[in-house]
């Protein structure tokens, strides 16, 4: 009995540390229309702010509070309210989720270059001791967080239902003209949410920081308040009673399964099950309980779509494509730069080129968000290596359909979520299999799998030239596979799925068979980059297909244009430079370059300064390109009917 009331009071107390992030993300959704992904890295900069202040410098304990969350949080929150978020005024759901994964990125890139994630870090507790209460010892530490997180709970109920400010910071979302037509500043309320939502995060930060006895990271740290987003996600983003109480419940579910069921597995499955717990219940919430209807950040704008090549056209620029890529193998062969060989990065260059090019078709094409494309990759890769040591066709049609199948079963329990909703189930789902799955030592072992070179009988790929010759192959085979796709019927019907599922729906169309479909073809495609990534590095591991890559990857990917098939290896090609010149600082370019284009939807590709200059890119021949049309429009045109354009 002792034993469980003391599970009781630590997950009691974990719970109310997530409750405090939760209700953040509930303050900074409900004023702004913005699910911050970047709520953990906030935690996370101030546990290390605070680790520097009060550990390193022996700065008091209070004035260190003070310093973090009235100066360093609160000016933080309001400048990033009023440079990033403010300009996304007219933005569908998708961008504000590149928009604050970009300010993930930025981060911990931040925090990755100023805190060696090689030294351990630990935090001492605010508040020292302990009593005894029903034959249990309970930390003092236990109780101030505990406190902290119920007087939080209890201010900002009060403050959003009993005071003047209050109505107005649930007001700013709902209708902003009203708001500003009875004398109050939507920019000023939507300010104060920002500046609310990120004094949470780093108290939520500071207040665990101290729980962590193996030290703080980067990645612990900005992943611990995951929970918090399944909490927001029980409080339907805008419930704070609701968000309070799914946070403790998660917190006491969480510390019983750690408890009294993972002693009972087997011992290496135990770390594995502990690292994924966040995101089970993550996932779990997204898919069971009904999602709120997601608001736009002001008034929806139109995006113009990129030109699509007709059939001819795209094996001209494909022919042409892979007559450059044997210049560069004849110019570069058994080149060597820091380490490894220039065709070898080519062929990195490539397989990631694959990945870009299944955001096309799935981000680009049908709105769907997706943030696991790098796990898909390491299924993909991990199959290949199993399957006759690699070098196997077998290995990469195996691969392919493996990944395709995994795709169409993640996409059956969240057939109904779109936008935020789809980006956090795909986000929960790839950090569970980067820190739950692949560091399994019977996934990649210590060491990694090796995987061999492609044997085709009659033909050799053992030199870096014919291996990237022969990846470069496979890109444009799939970036026309991409372009036939959005040519077809069926890519008629994507786009329309991402204009409007309602007139899709309307129409007769089946939204659940198109979205599996897409996911499927997309994980495939993943899949297979992943079995050609192991062929050109001969031994990959769990670190190649992590979950902060595969999100810079999808940044790079936005920054250069997720709906243009030049966007997939532009992104690729500038993500390997980049990660050669300064591993260390490559999401701080990702971040940037997302903020930097915050008012491009269509990337650096769709600005017109660049169609300009590029008419081949983007016009298409013989005049200017007509307005895109309306849902209902669309949907039209799929059916094979026709209308009038104004």
């Amino acid at each position: 009995m002792s034993n469980f009331l003391q599970y009781t009071v630590f997950g009691i107390m974990f719970g109310a540390g997530y409750a405090i992030a939760a209700t953040g993300l509930v303050v900074t959704y409900t004023t702004s229309g913005v699910f911050n992904f970047a709520q953990g890295a906030v935690g996370m900069i101030a546990a290390f702010c605070y680790w520097e202040l009060v550990t390193a410098h022996h700065v008091p304990i209070l004035v260190a509070l003070a310093v973090i969350l009235i100066v360093g949080a609160s000016i933080s929150g309001a400048l990033v309210e009023r440079v990033l978020m403010r300009r996304l005024h007219g933005a569908s759901a998708e961008r504000p989720v590149m928009v604050t994964l970009g300010l993930l990125v930025i981060l911990t890139g931040f925090a990755t270059i100023t805190w060696s994630p090689s030294v351990q870090r630990q935090v001492g507790n605010m508040v020292n001791g302990q009593f005894k209460l029903v034959g249990i010892n309970i930390q003092y530490q236990e109780v101030l967080i505990i406190g902290v997180a119920a007087a939080v709970a209890v201010g900002l109920r009060l403050l959003f239902y009993s005071t003047r400010t209050g109505v107005g910071l649930r007001a700013v979302v709902d209708d902003p003209e009203l708001l500003a037509m009875s004398g109050v500043s939507p920019n000023r309320m939507s300010q104060y949410g920002w500046v609310l939502g990120f004094v949470m995060a780093a108290l939520a930060g500071v207040l665990l920081a101290p729980t962590q006895t193996t030290g703080i990271s980067i990645v612990a740290m900005t992943l611990l308040v995951v929970n918090g987003y399944a909490a927001a996600i029980a409080g339907r983003l805008r419930n704070i009673p609701v968000t309070f109480a799914a946070a403790i419940g998660i917190g006491l579910a969480e510390n019983y399964v750690v408890n009294y069921l993972l002693p009972h597995l087997p011992p290496s499955l135990v770390p594995d099950v502990n690292v994924a717990l966040p995101m089970i219940f993550l996932f779990i919430a997204l898919v069971t309980l009904p999602s709120v209807r997601l608001r736009a950040v002001g008034r929806l704008t139109t995006i113009r779509a990129a030109r699509i090549a007709g059939g001819k056209e795209s094996l001209v620029a494909g022919g042409a494509f892979f007559l450059v890529a044997v210049v560069v193998a004849v110019a570069f062969d058994n080149t060597a730069f820091n380490g490894t060989t220039i065709l070898t990065l080519g062929g990195v260059v490539m397989t990631l080129g694959i990945v870009g090019l299944s955001l096309v078709l799935l981000t680009g094409y049908s709105g769907q968000v997706s943030l696991c494309q790098f796990s898909f990759m390491g299924i993909g890769a991990f199959v290949m290596g199993k399957i006759a040591g690699g070098g196997s066709l077998i290995g990469l049609l195996a691969a392919t359909v493996i990944c395709a199948g995994v795709g169409a079963l993640i996409a059956l329990p969240t057939i109904r979520l779109r936008d935020l909703y789809l980006a956090l189930a795909t986000f929960a789902f790839a950090d569970a299999m980067a820190n739950g799955v692949f560091t399994d030592v019977h996934i990649y072992g210590n060491g990694g799998i090796p995987i061999g070179r492609i044997v085709i009988p009659g033909m050799s790929f053992g030199s870096d030239s014919a291996e990237f010759l022969m990846v470069t192959v496979f890109f444009v085979l799939a970036a026309l596979l991409v372009l036939a796709i959005r040519r077809s019927l069926f890519g008629r019907r994507l786009v329309a799925l991402n204009d409007s599922p309602a007139a899709y729906a309307t129409v007769g169309l089946n939204i659940g068979f198109t979205k599996v479909a897409v996911f499927a073809i997309a994980a495939g495609m993943a899949g297979l980059a992943g079995a050609l990534y192991g062929t050109v590095q001969s031994v990959v591991g769990q670190s190649d297909f992590d979950i902060f890559p595969g999100i810079i990857f999808v940044l790079f990917v936005t920054i250069w244009g997720i709906r243009n098939v030049s966007g997939a290896f532009l992104a690729a090609l500038t993500y390997v430079v980049l990660n050669q010149l300064w591993p260390n600082g490559i999401g701080l370019f990702a971040g940037l370059g997302i903020i930097l284009i915050g008012r491009a939807a269509g990337g650096l590709l769709g600005i017109e300064a660049l169609q300009f200059r590029l008419p081949w890119v983007h016009a298409p021949a013989g005049g200017t390109r007509p307005a895109a049309p309306g849902p209902l429009g669309a949907a039209a045109a799929m059916r094979g009917e026709t209308r009038a354009t104004g």
